[in-house]
Formats: structure tokens, C-alpha cells, sequence
């Protein structure tokens, strides 16, 4: 499911962005914020790297005793 990684460093662009807006335009006023979307955007990088890594080392084999 790469789908699946990559839908989340979508989201993860997202975030991050937003973050940066919310950090850098005056007129928005909502520097808290920026910590916010900006802590949240790592969750979703954090996510998106280890759904890669799984993805990477294939199904996980199953032994069945």
C-alpha cells in the first residue's frame, strides 16, 4: 500500500505548511498555533516514515506452529 505513505506525507506537507503560515503572517495573529500544526505535522512524518519502512521490508512472515 504505498498509497498509504504517501497520502501521509501529504497531510504532512499540509501541516507543515500551514505552520508556516500561521507562523509568519502578521495578520493571522496566531503564533501559538504555529507550535501546534507544526508538532502535528511531525506526527504525521513520523507516520508516513514508518508505514515507508514497513512497506519496504514486505508482508511480515508468519510461522505457524
Amino acid at each position: 500500500m504505498k498509497e498509504d505513505s504517501l497520502l501521509l506525507f501529504a497531510v504532512f506537507a499540509v501541516w507543515a505548511l500551514l505552520a508556516v503560515v500561521y507562523a509568519t503572517v502578521p495578520a493571522l495573529a496566531m503564533p501559538g498555533y504555529a507550535v501546534v500544526w507544526g508538532l502535528g505535522s511531525l506526527v504525521f512524518l513520523a507516520l508516513a516514515a514508518v508505514i515507508a519502512v514497513a512497506e519496504r521490508r514486505g508482508p511480515a512472515s508468519r510461522t505457524e506452529t
